[in-house]
């Protein structure tokens, strides 16, 4: 499959994603002491709902317009606040603006002591990367292989933060790539905190991955999983994960009141739900 964020700006997985995104910040700033935010695919950082690759799909309206539309208890309104805070106002269709990604989150939600590390291998989107993020003296746009940026920036002077990876899938052996550029990292930088998004079309595929992530000696850390119908091998992307190392001790907890109104929100056929386990 092909993940590319512009035509997936705000779906279903971008809610889960980025939602779980804002908590491991928000924990993280409990600390005065900065901290580093590396991102390896960064992206345009922010996307035009009503531009031509959003336009496209429009999945934003099985995303975040379904969670900006739908009653929200207190608990969920309060743990989607960080997240919400930077999509914004949105529209009576529950379009916003423009859809933040995770680089724009982290730039809206860090501290003025932190600092943003953003790699991006496309030219013209690393260029619209840059543009988005403005004369920000904390960030640093890089136009490199996120896999090399991750083996290369870490760990980081600060010595704390969270590395982001999020590959497009374009490579059929993703998955080991990424297992792979985890297992050089964490060798380097153990105590640092990282999330892996993936997509789920093949339950088997994903378990070898958390194996491999086990075999790199990642032993504490959470499976979260969004299934928005019954995976399937072929066809559209209905399932999302994130592994995340090293997770704030209260994700867990966290996610575990997150997932099932978002399954029941973003919910697109039979078979869906969700997971939240140690891996």
């Amino acid at each position: 499959m092909n993940y590319r964020h512009a035509f997936h700006a705000g779906n279903f997985a971008d809610v889960f994603k980025h939602a779980l995104l804002a908590r491991v910040l928000a924990y993280l700033m409990r600390k005065d002491a900065p901290l580093r935010y590396l991102d390896t695919h960064a992206g345009v950082g922010r996307y035009d709902l009503a531009g031509d690759e959003a336009s496209r799909t429009g999945e934003w309206r099985d995303g975040i317009a379904r969670v900006a539309m739908a009653d929200q208890p207190a608990m969920i309104r309060d743990l989607l606040a960080p997240w919400l805070s930077v999509v914004g106002p949105c529209d009576g269709e529950g379009k916003p603006a423009a859809y933040p990604g995770s680089p724009a989150l982290a730039q809206a939600l860090l501290r003025p002591q932190d600092r943003l590390t953003l790699c991006e291998l496309h030219p013209s989107d690393r260029a619209a990367l840059a543009r988005a993020m403005g004369r920000d003296r904390r960030v640093k746009t890089l136009e490199i292989d996120g896999y090399m940026a991750l083996n290369a920036y870490v760990p980081p002077p600060e010595r704390r933060g969270l590395v982001l990876v999020d590959p497009p899938f374009e490579s059929p052996d993703e998955f080991a790539r990424m297992a792979d550029a985890f297992a050089s990292a964490w060798r380097k930088w153990p105590t640092g905190v990282y999330a892996l998004w993936y997509p789920v079309k093949d339950e088997r595929v994903v378990d070898r991955f958390y194996a491999a992530l086990r075999r790199a000696g990642a032993t504490e850390g959470l499976r979260l999983e969004l299934a928005v119908a019954a995976p399937q091998a072929e066809g559209r992307l209905v399932a999302t994960g994130l592994a995340v190392i090293n997770p704030p001790y209260v994700l867990a907890e966290e996610a575990r009141a997150l997932a099932p109104w978002l399954a029941r929100v973003l919910a697109q056929g039979e078979g869906g739900g969700w997971r939240v386990d140690a891996i």
